[in-house]
């Protein structure tokens, strides 16, 4: 007789089927609950220019990426950098400035650790990028932001002639960034005031210099020209000694000024030998003069320190001016205006709140909208008068608020500064800035939840505030022209406060 327990339709073995049935049911909704953090440094990375870059992030808590897509990307989620998908690189896919500039770092992917190396760095690649791990069933990213600078070459040093009535010494260096300090100095280190300057932008970003002084004496015949990187705080020097033998022997205005004065002199002995030939005796009228005109310089005196006094007591009055409870009495209503706002970017229904989603959504590719930097503008604009509002930025590590015309590019990358017609403060990290150029790195402590903004259209100021604290993080003076709207670059949530 055959053993129906070895049968595949024996009742025996259902159990074991139950059984198996029971671990599956039990497993699915473990898989669905797998979440993770996506960890990146908590401060820019800084390449120099030719070199490699290395950007890394983390999962938390650690856990194998050997099976999810990691993406890199700029600004907007289909600016791929680098993509790994099904266990395997999809060179294909990237976009073409890193086409063959890229490697994944695998290594440590089981444990939840990528690092991307990017070769040859430009100014080009400066900015923000994205970091996102995606299983079947959960995704997250983080953002890492990528400083660029480069050393340029040694200055170079040459003499172009006489000019001016000394010798004209042109210094020369490239391939600077970003825009880079020169500076003439002489043998003890004072610096001279050049008579031409020239720093220019080549079509790949880099700076290059050309910077002129003049040597007249023989105190300065020893100067030094000096390049600096103000990001990396790094100069370049070169030297030059010019021989006496080159220097002028005779300084044509010297000569002009001697012959003048000794003009002056005779006419002065002239004039007091008739004075004292006819006043001969009127000791008390030269008396009188005297006093008269010590007089005089007294009264210049009191006039000086009058309106020096006057001076002082208008600077005073306008800080005071300034301070976060007077410009905060101009309160302005802003709302978002989400025909300006990035795909990736999610505007409240009640238009007072945005954050990054990551994923771009299916909206319409109008002039207006923003579509590389992930940026929305407010929907009011102002062409006159004195407008405050608040921000809170959450405690979040990347943001930018300020204000910005309404001609400002929507298309492309753009330089958040004020020759984009851009006038912002922001956080990358552990750092504050005020997006000038070059930047100005602000010395803020700790995370602040809320930023002030204030406009003064006809003064031509834009200062930012701690709410309640009365002196400005920072200033921006200017005059505007044209229709300036509230200026917002989200990476972190951002809130407009009532």
């Amino acid at each position: 007789m055959e053993d129906s327990s070895m049968c595949p339709g024996s009742v025996r073995s259902l159990p074991l089927l139950g059984f198996t049935i029971s671990l599956i049911s039990l497993h699915v909704p473990r898989l669905d609950s797998v979440s993770f953090k996506v960890i990146g440094p908590d401060r820019p990375i800084r390449a120099l220019v030719g070199e490699d870059a290395l950007l890394a992030c983390h999962l938390s808590p650690r856990m194998s990426a050997e099976s999810m897509e990691v993406r890199w990307f700029r600004s907007t989620f289909s600016a791929i950098v680098h993509l790994y998908r099904d266990g395997r690189d999809q060179v294909g896919q990237q976009i073409a400035p890193y086409r063959s500039r890229t490697k994944l770092l695998k290594d440590s992917i089981a444990n939840g650790t990528v690092s991307l190396r990017i070769h040859n760095i430009t100014p080009s690649d400066e900015g923000t990028y994205g970091c996102l791990f995606q299983s079947p069933t959960f995704y997250e990213e983080a953002a890492l932001e990528l400083e660029v600078a480069g050393l340029g070459s040694t200055p170079h040093l040459s003499v172009d002639g006489y000019q001016h009535g000394g010798i004209h010494v042109v210094c020369e260096s490239a391939g600077w960034y970003p825009e880079p300090q020169v500076l003439w100095r002489d043998l003890r280190g004072q610096r001279l005031a050049p008579v031409m300057e020239k720093i220019s932008q080549r079509t790949d970003r880099l700076f290059d210099t050309h910077i002129a002084t003049v040597i007249t004496d023989a105190s300065n015949q020893n100067l030094s020209c000096s390049v600096l990187n103000p990001r990396l705080g790094q100069e370049k020097t070169a030297k030059m000694h010019i021989a006496d033998v080159f220097l002028p022997r005779t300084n044509p205005y010297q000569v002009a000024l001697s012959v003048t004065l000794a003009g002056v002199f005779l006419l002065i002995l002239l004039a007091s030998y008739c004075f004292w030939k006819q006043h001969r005796g009127k000791d008390a009228q030269q008396a009188e003069l005297k006093e008269k005109i010590q007089n005089l310089q007294s009264e210049l005196e009191k006039e000086r320190e009058i309106l020096r006094s006057e001076l002082e007591n208008e600077r005073g009055k306008s800080l005071a001016e300034l301070g976060w409870s007077k410009v905060s009495k101009n309160s302005a209503m802003v709302i978002l205006d989400p025909d300006t706002a990035h795909p990736s970017l999610l505007v409240s229904e009640n238009r007072r709140s945005v954050k990054w989603r990551g994923l771009q959504q299916d909206v319409p590719d109008n002039p207006e909208r923003f579509d590389s930097e992930t940026c929305v503008l407010g929907l009011e604009g102002f062409t006159s008068g004195q407008h405050y509002w608040e921000v809170e930025v959450g405690g979040g590590r990347t943001w930018a608020v300020g204000v910005a015309r309404e001609s400002v590019r929507r298309k492309g990358w753009i330089k958040f500064s004020p020759e984009e017609m851009i006038w912002a403060v922001d956080q990358c990290g552990s750092h504050y800035r005020a997006r000038t150029s070059p930047e100005t790195l602000l010395p803020l402590t700790g995370s602040p939840r809320r930023i002030g903004v204030f406009l003064d259209y006809e003064q031509g100021l834009v200062s930012f505030y701690h709410p309640g604290m009365e002196a400005p993080i920072y200033i921006f003076t200017t005059s505007f022209t044209g229709q300036l709207h509230p200026f917002f670059w989200v990476y972190s949530p951002i809130t407009l406060c009532s």
